[in-house]
Formats: C-alpha cells, structure tokens, sequence
C-alpha cells in the first residue's frame, strides 16, 4: 500500500479536515466498499457521503473493512431534503448512524437549503442539538449561499463549520468564499475537477499541467489546496485516487494562478440554491 501523507486545515473552533477527501456518490456494493477501504489503507482520511447517496451501509463497510482506526477518521453524511424540520432531522442522524455503523459524524451537513420548504433553519438547530449529545463532532452545510448562512447565524447564534459548494478553477465562488472566511466558515469543494465546465481540456490548464509535469486533474486540485479549500473528489481506481492526493509536493506560481482564474465563469454558472432544490 502507498501511504499518503494530506495536510489538514482547520474545521470550527478545534477541528482539523484533511484537505483532499474521497467523495463516494455512485460507489456502492462490494466493490464500492473495497475502493473505499483501499483508499483508507493508502492513507486517505476524509470521507464524504449522504442519505441520498443510499450508500452509508457501504461507507460503514469500507471503515470496517479498512482497519483504520475510527478516531483517524473524519466521516461526512448529509441530511437528506425529505428529513428537513427539528425531529425528522434528530430521527435522520441516528438512521444514518445505524446505517454507517458508527457511534458518532464527525461533521453532518445539511444537503442542500431547500428554500420553500423554510426549514433548514430548524435542522440546523436540530443538529446543533445533536452535538451538545455527542452523536456529531461538527456541524454545516451544502450549497448554502451567503443569505441562507446568514439566517442560521441570525436564528441560533452558531456559524456552520463549513460550506460544501459546487467549486473549481471554472466556478471560483470568489464573493462566497470571501463571506466563509469572514466568518471562519471552512470551504469544501464538490466537482472540484470542473470537468462539466472543461476545466480538464482548457489550454491554460493543460498548459500549466505540461510545465509541472502533472495532470490537468492535479492542477485543478492544487488550486483548491493551495488556498486553503477542501476537495474531495470521487473516483473507484487506485491509481486515480492516489494521483488525486499527490497535490502536495509542487506548487503554483503567481502566473499560474492568474491563468487560472480566466477560468471562472461567474456565480451565475453554479447550480442556484435558491431555485434548485433536493429532496
């Protein structure tokens, strides 16, 4: 096995997040639990889940399966759209951990706002409940935008531990990362390849990727790390999950960076919370 070594940054007021994760949507059945194991034992430590990926038994599974010690862990579920409002939340969490086969989340988010149901407030409070009993480490969100992290502060006091977001070199979500460092809200990004919005072919990148001797993959992930923003990309190969951590010995200069950010298409490319919903 490769034992990689991931940096971690902070998560709350005394946490730490590596900062490249394995997301797991669409890895699922035996082989979906022996990916997930495999990337354990070559040293990954974040894992990203949900209810709606219908795969934390797998999840649960590959952490067994692993050997890996719990405690070396940070395991992420998200509460599912249909589970939104304080008791179904309550009721949501401990499914998940029965699910999951663990005792405790260590960070739980809420998947996405669902705005015309108005009640991610009140799973958010809920959650805040279930840390104080011990069954979550750290508590947050996904696909929030400024005016729903907003209203969580306004309502409980408590800002989210982080905000995970659609976000690559093509979606920077340069104003929404500004207000989470305002607020030491830590920044996760999904899709952080950008592979829908052809950061993988883009001219500059391959470019840059051809002067550094990397993939055009790591030059998306490096960009992530380099500022500080979790990634957690998804893959089922070794080899793609081991390139995908090897982020860590180079870095981007000055020009690169600016190159990049030619790339952003604007808040307006990202999927809109405010319209778009999941349940």
């Amino acid at each position: 096995m490769t034992q990689l070594s991931i940096p971690t940054t902070a998560l709350g007021e005394r946490g730490q997040i590596p900062l490249i994760g394995l997301g797991t949507y669409a890895l699922d059945g035996e082989a979906g639990a022996t990916a997930i194991a495999t990337a354990l034992q070559n040293g990954y430590r974040l894992l990203d889940t949900a209810a709606q990926y219908l795969n934390e038994e797998t999840v649960g599974k590959a952490i067994r399966q692993s050997g890996v010690p719990r405690q070396e862990l940070v395991v992420t579920t998200k509460l599912a759209g249909a589970d939104h409002g304080y008791d179904k939340t309550l009721a949501a969490a401990r499914a998940s951990l029965q699910r999951l086969g663990l005792e405790y989340i260590d960070l739980y988010l809420i998947h996405w706002p669902n705005p015309s149901v108005h009640l991610y407030a009140e799973s958010y409070r809920a959650m805040l409940q279930l840390a104080d009993d011990g069954l979550v480490r750290h508590v947050g969100v996904s696909n929030f935008k400024p005016a729903h992290l907003q209203r969580l502060f306004d309502e409980t006091g408590v800002w989210p531990a982080l905000n995970q977001v659609q976000l690559s070199p093509a979606l920077a979500r340069t104003e929404l990362r500004r207000f989470h460092a305002e607020h030491s809200i830590a920044t996760e990004a999904w899709r952080p390849l950008g592979a829908d919005e052809g950061v993988p072919s883009n001219r500059n990148v391959t470019e840059i990727a051809r002067k550094h001797g990397r993939t055009a993959g790591q030059i998306a992930l490096r960009w992530a790390v380099q500022q500080g923003i979790v990634a957690i990309p998804k893959s089922g190969r070794t080899d793609r999950q081991l390139e995908n951590a090897q982020v860590f010995d180079f870095e981007l200069g000055d020009a690169d960076m600016a190159a990049l950010a030619t790339l952003d298409l604007g808040e307006a490319a990202a999927w809109d919370a405010d319209t778009h919903e999941e349940f």
